[in-house]
């Protein structure tokens, strides 16, 4: 078994790296049509293009995996079918249960690459990318923290606690600085509203002036506030729950809870974000008796073929669910877990069968 295992993690990994560059190339031309619309706005030239593309290549690596791993593997299993090399592993003893065993040791592998990329190194790509084009196309320099976004707005700080799918800003903080630095106003404000032309109208604001040795305070029902902030920058600051850290998405859900604000996107996310590499293995287990299974059903470009579709399968049902849990408020671990559990019923439904002929 240790010859085979070798064999078969040499052909695996061989089609599994060729499939994910196939597919990272791909998609990073699809990055690069995008950004192309933005160039020239601001500073943003083609280097910063190139680079930014080049960050999100991290993030592509993990988000395709699963599907290059559900196609390499099929591809390398049709070869061994189509040579007949599979028959004669076979006719040798070796069970589907065996084989699969195999396959779930190499998937071992994939899913330790997979969560390294998805946990350590596509995130702080995926900020460092943001920051990159917020800072070439508006000379805005922010961050997000526990405590909500900071923004550089020329000599004054802007905490934002939340930003809402429409837009509005939520828990507002302007921190503004005199010509040597020195604190000469604080605002806050529970919510701001997008007017036209970098204008906001901010509700419910209360502003404390540091005169020397003595504050003011005043309270205003409604203020107009100018700011480089526009909803097509806050779309560049923010990055996008699934394309966060476990630990990033586990820390600011329970920042949520404590502060009793909805956290199921990011609870869905980090559910998803836990269960992508055991993915990578079921798609693994789901390629062998789909392989063997379509031997009389045409070459190795209909297994191909097939392959694609189940990972565009899988792709859909995770955003469904997804979806669907957010719209109809189901547990988390639900909407994350089950396209998962699905496939992996396939699975072991189809090797059963296989295992019965």
């Amino acid at each position: 078994m240790k010859t085979l295992r070798r064999y078969l993690a040499l052909e695996i990994i061989a089609a599994t790296a060729l499939v994910v560059l196939a597919l990272v190339l791909l998609f990073c031309f699809f990055d690069l049509i995008e950004e192309m619309k933005d160039l020239g706005r601001g500073g943003y030239r083609m280097k910063h293009i190139a680079l930014h593309v080049l960050l999100g290549v991290p993030n592509h690596i993990y988000e395709v995996f699963p599907i290059a791993a559900l196609i390499g593997t099929l591809f390398a299993l049709a070869q061994l079918v189509a040579s007949s090399e599979y028959t004669v592993i076979r006719a040798s003893g070796v069970s589907l249960t065996r084989f699969n065993f195999s396959l779930v040791s190499i998937g071992l592998l994939f899913a330790v690459v997979t969560f390294t990329f998805g946990e350590f190194i596509g995130p702080p790509a995926e900020q460092f990318a943001q920051r990159l084009r917020s800072l070439a196309i508006a000379g805005i320099v922010a961050q997000e923290f526990r405590s909500g976004l900071w923004v550089k707005d020329g000599r004054n700080f802007v905490n934002v606690g939340e930003v809402t799918p429409t837009s509005e800003l939520r828990r507002i903080r302007i921190y503004e600085f005199d010509e040597e630095y020195r604190l000469r106003t604080l605002s806050l404000a529970e919510r701001g509203t997008y007017l036209k032309d970098r204008m906001w109208s901010l509700t419910d604001v209360v502003t404390t002036t540091f005169e020397g040795q003595r504050t003011r305070v005043r309270r205003t029902p409604e203020l107009q506030w100018y700011s480089v902030l526009e909803p097509q920058v806050l779309a560049m600051l923010l990055v996008q729950p699934d394309r966060m850290s476990a630990w990033s998405l586990w820390s600011y859900s329970q920042h949520l809870k404590e502060n009793r604000q909805r956290a199921l996107r990011y609870e869905i996310a980090l559910w998803t974000k836990l269960m992508y590499p055991v993915a990578v293995l079921v798609m693994m287990v789901l390629a062998l008796p789909f392989a063997v299974f379509q031997k009389r059903q045409g070459g190795v470009g209909a297994r191909i073929f097939a392959g694609i579709m189940l990972g565009l399968a899988f792709f859909t049902a995770n955003r469904l669910f997804a979806s669907l849990g957010l719209l109809y408020d189901w547990p988390a671990a639900f909407s994350a877990v089950t396209p998962t559990l699905v496939f992996l019923g396939l699975a072991v439904g189809m090797t059963w069968w296989q295992e019965r002929r």
